[in-house]
């Protein structure tokens, strides 16, 4: 019976290394999850507006704690992110930008913008 010890192993994730467009698709399905929690944000929110005043305070008390900004940071990063990756699936569906290299260097524009537009959007938020 031949030796196996030598035979080669399937990639796992210390050998393989996945792709950036791998990794941006699983983030647009994680970023869709994290809208719709993020949405129940909102739906507090608005509920509490209409409720009264002392459950308004409640609410906007918690969204003005550290952790609530935290939330609202990450909820307007993925709203961003999922939007601009959501440009590229149409585009991609147009049919363009499937070689390799474009789909890398669009995949870097989308997170340029995403961080960018996400930035800009909190800048204009707290100077208001």
């Amino acid at each position: 019976m031949a030796k196996t010890d030598n035979r080669p192993l399937s990639p796992h994730l210390q050998v393989y290394r996945l792709p950036l467009t791998a990794l941006m698709s699983i983030s647009h399905r994680a970023t869709g999850v994290a809208l719709s929690v993020g949405t129940l944000l909102l739906a507090w929110w608005l509920i509490a507006a209409a409720t009264g005043a002392e459950s308004f305070e409640t609410v906007q008390g918690f969204l003005g704690s550290w952790f609530g900004m935290l939330l609202m940071f990450g909820w307007t990063l993925a709203l961003f992110y999922h939007m601009a990756n959501g440009i590229r699936h149409l585009v991609w569906d147009a049919g363009y930008g499937f070689d390799v290299k474009q789909a890398e260097k669009v995949g870097r524009i989308v997170l340029v913008a995403a961080g960018g537009l996400t930035l800009l959007a909190w800048i204009i938020g707290l100077s208001v």
